[in-house]
């Protein structure tokens, strides 16, 4: 979870590692509790005062910063975004908030529906209780961290697998409105360049995660599962009901927008440590054209958290248009352009995403 300039390199599989596995799935067989256990074993194994990680198969010899090194040739210097991404002010990131749009219609109670239940079983999953964390830390601090406290390397472990799926549902969208276009023999309105920029930005926040920890092969094999489920899925719902998918995208970026703000809460309290003077990777610097004196990791976070933030906004308001003769209202010219409107940046947010009435 953080980088490996200061996570130790240890042997690939230690005695004791060995020995704690097999006691923890001896238990398993008897306690019956399916998923987690098998989750959190090998993840406790990782995150044990033991050097080893079997989240990562980085090497001793190799370094983070090689994990994908960029490709070296005789005449490319070097190779920028597909996008270049909106300048963020600090104070307008510091505004982002946490906010939930109320489910109005039947498609709106299915999508909140569905993103309850994965983000339920995504914590189940990975033993992420935050709010009980913070109650018994007022009590007993000691407690709370042996119990329930989210470190730095359970939140990058966190990180890098939502980041991993979270650029599916732009691109399947952006395809099949690409082919739906194509079909119909007319205009898409400038939504297709939208949906693949979110993905890509998706894939901007996994690659600058992956600098700084490097998955082994379980978390590996988690993303092939989860990404090919995910994908499908999306395929056919988007198929169904476009407007159902943008609004269930909207309700998930609610909750990336909300564990990106714990985080910080968390940083700011001093329970991650090791986060503190870390410094944001390279590849964010340029991305993000970040200042050379906000380049720290809780920089790093509010740019990620204004992200998922524009992503909740836009499908929102992707989910209150007409999906098939509406105008993208983030790529148009307005004719008051004084006059608050959908934009790229964060001049004029709406969480809950813009209304048809207000800008079509």
């Amino acid at each position: 979870m953080i980088s490996t300039r200061v996570a130790a390199h240890g042997p690939r599989v230690s005695k004791q590692a060995s020995a704690q596995l097999i006691e923890t799935l001896n238990g398993l067989s008897t306690s019956g509790a399916g998923l987690r256990p098998t989750f959190v074993a090998v993840h406790h194994i990782q995150l044990s005062a033991a050097p080893q990680r079997p989240f990562s198969n980085t090497s001793k010899s190799s370094r983070i910063d090689e994990f994908f090194p960029q490709n070296e040739t005789d005449r490319v210097r070097k190779t920028p975004p597909a996008w270049a991404h909106p300048i963020y002010s600090y104070d307008d990131m510091e505004s982002v908030v946490v906010a939930h749009r109320e489910a109005k219609t039947r498609s709106d109670k299915l999508a909140l529906v569905a993103v309850k239940a994965l983000r339920w079983g995504l914590d189940l999953a990975t033993g992420y209780k935050h709010d009980k964390a913070v109650a018994l830390n007022e009590k007993d601090p000691e407690a709370a961290r042996k119990k329930y406290a989210m470190t730095e390397e359970k939140y990058m472990i966190r990180n890098v697998f939502l980041e991993s799926v979270a650029g599916v549902p732009g691109m399947v969208a952006g395809m099949l409105r690409h082919l739906h276009s194509m079909r119909r023999m007319k205009r898409d309105n400038g939504w297709i360049e939208s949906l693949l920029e979110e993905s890509y930005n998706e894939r901007m926040h996994l690659l600058t995660f992956l600098k700084m920890s490097e998955p082994g092969w379980f978390m590996r094999f988690l993303v092939l599962g989860a990404q090919g489920v995910w994908c499908n899925a999306l395929f056919f719902a988007y198929l169904i009901s476009p407007r159902t998918v943008h609004r269930f995208v909207g309700y998930l970026e609610e909750e990336a927008v909300l564990t990106y703000t714990r985080q910080l809460k968390d940083l700011d309290a001093g329970r991650l440590p090791k986060w503190e003077k870390l410094q944001a990777p390279q590849i964010a610097i340029d991305y993000w054209k970040m200042p050379e004196n906000s380049r720290s990791m809780r920089d790093l976070i509010l740019y990620i958290r204004a992200d998922e933030s524009k992503h909740r906004e836009v499908n929102h308001t992707f989910a209150n248009l007409d999906q098939v003769e509406d105008p993208n209202p983030y790529v148009s010219e307005y004719k008051d352009n004084e006059r608050p409107h959908p934009r790229k940046d964060l001049k004029f947010q709406r969480p809950t995403g813009w209304e048809r009435s207000d800008i079509i």
